[in-house]
């Protein structure tokens, strides 16, 4: 048995989880998130891992493997760490296990990416930081119209006439949507025009991997959004891809759970490693 940890510092928010791994008997025992609000991250990320150990009787010491994914390169308890699209392509398998492409839509860019049935990365493809396909970009216009990040999504829904904006530069859509409100656009087609251009961008990503079977999942900080998880679906009907794109109420925790899981495949090929050496 295998007791692991998987943090996925991110530039929103640090999700930290506990693992139990006995073969393929795989149990998740806890999870935390924190999010960064202008916080030290690393700190974040250790009170959270000292906080689930405690609640659960753990010490350090107990731990086999502390997982790092993301901007968690550094943390100085990790045992080892592991790219983002490894982690994110892991962890959408475990939470979907139809799961053979994603889109991991985080607070700076967004990335297609392809995988086969054990979660191994086969392909990707990303937008630019400066593109305005991103959590931030949206966070941001949200705080323009003066509405929750938990509303985005619903209130996305009730559009009936979108108005899109640029899908390019994230400078000269804030300036449309700045215009918009000057011409009394509302909240809902302003906000439903903009998941309409995100979603345009990634599913242009996602055609360009050729995948062509299996369920696409949503990972990230945006997962949740239902408004742009609805725009990913109408766009790919409108690009002829046959696959449903969804979601799970714990998509956000995609990355930290592949960390773990990794790490117990990696600790467990590091003991049969010492076992076949102290033999010989």
């Amino acid at each position: 048995m295998t007791i692991t940890v998987g943090i996925d510092v991110g530039t929103g928010a640090v999700k930290t989880v506990l693992f139990k791994i006995d073969g393929d008997d795989i149990t998740w025992i806890d999870k935390q998130t924190d999010r960064v609000r202008n916080r030290e991250p690393f700190v974040l990320a250790e009170a959270a891992f000292d906080y689930l150990l405690e609640k659960h009787g753990l010490t350090r010491d107990d731990i086999d493997y502390v997982a790092t994914t993301g901007d968690a390169e550094n943390i100085p308890y990790s045992t080892g760490h592991f790219y983002s699209m490894t982690t994110h392509a892991r962890g959408a398998l475990y939470l979907n296990p139809n799961a053979r492409s994603l889109m991991d839509i985080g607070a700076l860019n967004g990335k297609a990416i392809s995988m086969n049935e054990q979660g191994k990365v086969l392909k990707y493809k990303m937008t630019s930081q400066c593109a305005s396909g991103s959590g931030q970009f949206l966070e941001n216009i949200a705080r323009y119209l003066g509405i929750g990040q938990d509303e985005i999504g619903e209130l996305s829904k009730q559009a009936d006439n979108p108005e899109v904006s640029s899908g390019i530069c994230a400078v000269l859509a804030e300036t449309d949507v700045i215009n918009m409100v000057s011409r009394s656009i509302s909240s809902a087609n302003i906000l439903k025009g903009i998941h309409i251009s995100m979603a345009g961008r990634l599913v242009k990503l996602l055609k360009s991997l050729k995948v062509t079977e299996g369920v696409v999942m949503c990972t990230g900080g945006l997962a949740l959004d239902s408004g742009l998880v609805l725009a990913l679906n109408e766009a790919m009907a409108k690009n002829k891809m046959d696959m449903p794109v969804v979601s799970h109420p714990d998509s956000i925790y995609a990355g930290a759970i592949g960390a773990a899981i990794w790490g117990a495949f990696r600790h467990g090929k590091l003991t049969q490693a010492e076992t076949l050496a102290k033999a010989s």
